[in-house]
């Protein structure tokens, strides 16, 4: 959800530029600071970026700069000069200089250009904040496509180390086994029935078998989403939750140093995975 896009123009002496940003958010919250001549034309604006960002703490800021070899201030010399005739009526003697003062402080002596905005200025704006928009776009898409393969090495090498899972598993239930058969020969008279009723159990619930089959699929859906669906990342994140299930029952019946290493190392990839899920669309 991370991007930034910029663009600027100058129009009737006027240089306008738009600033586009956002950051990671569960929801759409944009913020757009924009001078008074345009706040008319804010919620077009808004619904605009709203229509195209779709996610994310957003900024907009639109700001316009008035060139040097602009002057928009009008001095009515006519009324300046009427002020300054009748002030000198009511007062013969004084400088001129006193009565300039006095009359430009006069109602209408001195104006500026109306602060209304036209339609071709509005059109030259919102040419603006689309091409902001375009660069804002590219810079996400670029972002992605290095996501993308961040997120695909990350998953790939949970498979790899749910593969180097599977030459412990008989190996840990032989521990298990050998532990149990060196307790119970210091017992007489120990029911064999019993025994292996007891071992079917524990090998029952230390079993991984489920849990590699269900991490296994959630991985691979996991890469089909993101490859082949739009605007996929909370549906990302709720398939990383499901993942980090399975990781985690199949930890507890680790049972095993060596497994319970490859866990925390599964365990490590899928933070990155939830990190860099949140900055999906």
């Amino acid at each position: 959800m991370t991007g930034f896009g910029r663009s600027e123009g100058v129009f009737e002496g006027k240089k306008i530029t738009v600033d586009i940003k956002s950051l990671n958010s569960k929801s759409f919250d944009l913020s757009i600071k924009l001078p008074l001549r345009y706040k008319e034309k804010e919620f077009d604006v808004r619904k605009l970026l709203n229509d195209r960002m779709v996610r994310g703490k957003a900024d907009c800021y639109i700001n316009v700069e008035t060139l040097n070899d602009v002057n928009d201030v009008t001095i009515n010399h006519d009324l300046v000069k009427s002020y300054i005739s009748e002030l000198q009526k009511i007062a013969a003697d004084g400088p001129d200089f006193e009565y300039l003062k006095m009359a430009v402080r006069m109602p209408d002596a001195i104006s500026s250009m109306p602060d209304e905005l036209q339609e071709t200025e509005w059109t030259f704006l919102l040419e603006l904040v689309e091409s902001a928009l375009v660069k804002f776009e590219n810079f996400r898409r670029t972002e992605g496509n290095i996501l993308q393969d961040e997120l695909a090495r990350n998953i790939g090498n949970i498979e790899e180390y749910l593969q180097q899972v599977i030459p412990f598993e008989e190996a840990r239930l032989d521990v298990v086994k050998e532990r149990y058969r060196k307790v119970l020969s210091e017992f007489d008279n120990v029911d064999e029935t019993r025994f292996y009723q007891e071992m079917a159990y524990f090998t029952e619930k230390l079993d991984i078998s489920e849990e590699k089959v269900r991490l296994t699929q959630h991985l691979k859906y996991y890469l089909e989403v993101m490859t082949d669906e739009d605007l996929n990342g909370k549906k990302l994140g709720f398939i990383a939750q499901e993942i980090g299930r399975e990781i985690n029952t199949l930890g507890s019946k680790a049972n095993h140093a060596d497994i319970q290493k490859l866990v925390v190392m599964m365990k490590d990839d899928l933070e990155k995975i939830k990190e860099q899920t949140l900055n999906v669309l």
